[in-house]
């Protein structure tokens, strides 16, 4: 019985060595999805304009807003209307390389360098507009990097910049780009849902 006992679990032990020592595929796939990743980047560097129809959503201290939005976007401007869950325009928010403007629907505009401070001083909340096109692509900005992941496809699905996190879902193929449909940004004080309903025009 002792001996039956010992062979058993000399049998258990050389099993679990195995299992430890079984190389995984792993590493392999992180470095296929790493190559992929790159390669993403590579053919969406390209995109410079773009045009999309969408809801956005916002929570900042107790408060929020929810609507719908149309942007349009190229290298030096960028031109969001902002709608209420009736219709009704909110705001008009356009942004130049230098100065950021915010018109509400009575027609009042200020002006700023700064579109964050701008949009929170105006709409009570921050709206990240530097970084806000590119983040919406899919894709980082310039700046330092803090941490990303990505899945095996290549596509980003998390990413830490500029003081926010950003989640991303749901790709789609437009115009023979990959892009998210839905990106989930969040600072210390604000949690942003952006809903990409149609992107309108995709173009480098």
């Amino acid at each position: 019985m002792h001996l039956t006992r010992a062979i058993l679990l000399l049998s258990f032990m050389a099993l679990l060595q195995g299992c430890v020592s079984t190389p995984t595929h792993k590493p392999a796939e992180s470095a296929n999805s790493q190559l992929l990743y790159q390669q993403h980047l590579q053919r969406i560097a390209a995109i410079g304009e773009f045009t999309l129809q969408g809801r956005i959503g916002v929570q900042t201290d107790g408060k929020g807003f929810s609507g719908s939005l149309h942007w349009q976007h190229d290298v030096t401007h960028d031109d969001i209307a902002l709608y209420s869950p009736l219709g009704g325009q909110v705001a008009g928010i356009k942004k130049t390389t230098g100065q950021v403007t915010i018109e509400d629907a009575n027609g009042n505009s200020r002006s700023a360098t700064d579109a964050e401070a701008l949009t929170q001083n105006a709409l009570g909340w921050r709206l990240p507009l530097a970084g806000l096109a590119d983040w919406s692509l899919g894709r980082p900005t310039n700046s330092p990097i803090q941490a990303s992941t990505w899945d095996e496809q290549g596509f980003l699905r998390t990413l830490k910049q500029d003081g926010w996190d950003i989640e991303y879902q749901n790709y789609s193929e437009q115009n023979g780009h990959f892009l998210p449909g839905k990106i989930l940004l969040k600072s210390e004080k604000v949690n942003l849902k952006l809903l990409v309903e149609k992107w309108v025009s995709v173009g480098g």
